[in-house]
């Protein structure tokens, strides 16, 4: 069963952008991912659609964060990614006339609106600021004193 990781990922870039407090072109995250830039343009629209990051054309542009950290949070980047749903599992289709298997769909479905309602809250409780709380402390813990890079990725434009 494959999963996304898009908010995983998302999260991941927009801490690493307040963490270097610079620009980050759609290449340097590219390589930090492990994708195309392609993809991480596509990706990062959903962002920008919703006001959290600004995209700079340019030799000195890239991706900004357009919003403090302590104003995001994990549901609002999930939000943004507009994913369909976050469960594999869901409604059969496949014998719509019969009454047993809408019951079963509609407890199904119930069930998974419950399991979806406690999930967003548990995301809108997570500020990505929390995380880059943790990155602070673990940069000091390091004492390197210079930003923090993925193996992938190179310093912030």
């Amino acid at each position: 069963m494959s999963k996304d990781s898009r908010l995983a990922r998302m999260a991941h870039v927009l801490v690493h952008m307040a963490f270097n407090d610079g620009a980050a072109t759609s290449d340097t995250i590219a390589r930090m991912l492990n994708t195309n830039p392609v993809v991480v343009r596509r990706t990062m629209a959903g962002l920008r659609d919703r006001g959290y990051v600004a995209s700079e054309k340019g030799p000195r542009g890239g991706w900004r964060l357009t919003r403090p950290l302590e104003n995001l949070t994990l549901l609002d980047v999930h939000q943004a990614l507009e994913t369909a749903s976050v469960f594999t599992i869901g409604p059969s289709d496949g014998h719509v006339a019969c009454a047993v298997e809408r019951m079963a769909n509609r407890a199904i479905t119930g069930a998974l609106n419950r399991a979806s309602a406690a999930l967003e809250a548990a995301l809108g409780q997570v500020r990505l600021s929390d995380i880059l709380a943790e990155g602070q402390a673990l940069r000091a813990a390091m004492d390197q004193g210079r930003p923090h890079q993925c193996p992938n990725a190179v310093a912030a434009q």
